[in-house]
Formats: structure tokens, sequence, C-alpha cells
């Protein structure tokens, strides 16, 4: 099971990445903070001071088609803002 799935790079999240040392990540649904805080020590070698995860609900959706009313929904995700020591940064464009 890989921890992390990707880093999110969005507005929002750079800019806490340059202001905060806040870098954002789209991890495993089932993971914990401790998780979280070793799996990004380990892939970017850098010092984890905090955690935050978010966990978001599937979106519904519902179509109309020939057939007939098609409902479905997409997956659970969950976010985690990592807040890493001064002085330290993530560099996600340098393995490109």
């Amino acid at each position: 099971m890989s921890i992390i799935i990707k880093p999110i790079i969005t507005e929002k999240a750079t800019l806490g990445s340059e202001l905060h040392n806040r870098y954002t990540f789209l991890v495993h649904p089932k993971s914990n903070k401790v998780e979280i805080k070793k799996a990004v020590e380990a892939a970017y070698g850098v010092t984890v001071e905090k955690v935050h995860t978010m966990n978001y609900g599937p979106e519904r959706k519902m179509r109309y088609t020939k057939t007939g009313i098609q409902k479905g929904k997409t997956n659970a995700t969950k976010k985690a803002i990592v807040h890493v020591a001064e002085g330290e940064a993530i560099d996600f464009y340098s393995n490109l």
C-alpha cells in the first residue's frame, strides 16, 4: 500500500507552500498521520512538524440518458497538509 498517491499542485496549495512551508498531498484513505509523516520524510528527506488531514466523501452524480436515469459516484479521497520545518523545502519539479 502506497501512502502518498500524488502531490496536489493548485493555486491555493502553491501559495501555502511558498508562504508557510505547507505542502498538500493526496494520500491513501486509510492512512493515519504517523504513517503520512514517515512516508513524506522518507520520500523527500525533510523534517515534518505537523500533519493535518481532511476526508472528502464521494460526489454523487446523476445522468439522464435514453435508457433511463444513470446514478453513480466517485471514490472517497483523503488530503494531507504537511508542515515542513523552517528552512527546508520540497521541490516537486526536480524529477520531471
